[in-house]
């Protein structure tokens, strides 16, 4: 579980609905069901309108990635590549065919990166198929990210409407001053409810998966940076400071020292 998500959005919405308990109110003043229908069920439809049925679908799957996904190291992924050219080096491109089946269920990327190499496809036509592989990754994440993103700005806007709207109602009823109070407040809701899901749910949860998209192709591109060493037969030593760079510095040592690879990964697992 992705703890960072999880943790950001509690935090939020504690302080948030702690305020109102710490003002002396209650929670049941801030349940209003035509405002929360005006606002969830107008932006859910508009944003609807703005995508592709499949990516509609898609949705709840994509939500859950920024909770559950996997976040990738790149020390790790530089470690299994650094291995896999001493082990090419050694025995042979062939010879990596014998890790590909735990390197697949960990990366499957790097399985098939590998696996086109140990094929012996020539570096031209690995290059293009993964970079086409990477951006096709991009492409498939943006997607899900710009659809939150969209109902983050829809929101609001929404929460206005729903205000107004509930502001006209009240005007209807403006010969009863006593009235008038309790609906402003209930408008308002409308404005709050929009507010507060934009900017603590839907644009954030955008934001966290470009994040993730963005982590996950910068080990996209490790493992593309690794294989055009592997197939030139670069020695493992040349490999790993070529991988240094897409490391953190303060990460740098780890890459040298002994740790655990995307297949020990696997092994891991299974063994819990």
């Amino acid at each position: 579980m992705n703890l960072a998500t999880v943790l950001g959005l509690v935090v939020a919405l504690v302080c948030i609905l702690g305020s109102v308990v710490i003002e002396g109110g209650h929670m049941g003043a801030l349940v209003n069901v035509p405002a929360a229908l005006i606002v969830f069920g107008g932006t859910f439809g508009a944003a609807v309108v703005t995508a592709r049925m499949e990516d509609v679908l898609n949705l709840p799957r994509v939500v859950r990635q920024a909770f559950f996904s996997r976040l990738a190291d790149p020390v790790r992924v530089s470690r299994t590549m650094v291995e896999m050219a001493t082990l090419a080096r050694r025995e042979g491109f062939l010879g990596m065919e014998k890790q590909l089946a735990s390197i697949r269920q960990a990366n499957p990327f790097m399985a098939k990166a590998l696996q086109m190499v140990a094929d012996g496809t020539p570096p031209d036509v690995v290059n293009e198929v993964m970079c086409t592989e990477i951006a096709q990754l991009a492409r498939r994440h943006t997607r899900g990210a710009e659809l939150l993103m969209t109902m983050g700005g829809l929101a609001p806007t929404l929460g206005v409407t729903g205000t107004v709207m509930g502001l006209v109602h009240m005007m209807g009823k403006i010969d009863d001053p006593s009235s008038m109070g309790p609906a402003i407040a209930s408008a308002f809701l409308a404005t709050l409810y929009g507010v507060a899901s934009a900017n603590v749910v839907f644009i954030p949860l955008a934001t966290k998966l470009k994040s993730l998209s963005k982590d996950e192709q910068q080990s996209c591109h490790i493992i593309l940076e690794g294989v055009r060493a592997i197939q030139r037969g670069d020695n493992p030593i040349l490999v790993a400071e070529a991988l240094k760079a897409f490391v953190p510095p303060g990460s740098r040592e780890r890459l040298e020292a002994s740790g655990p690879t995307e297949a020990d990964a696997v092994e891991r697992s299974r063994a819990a």
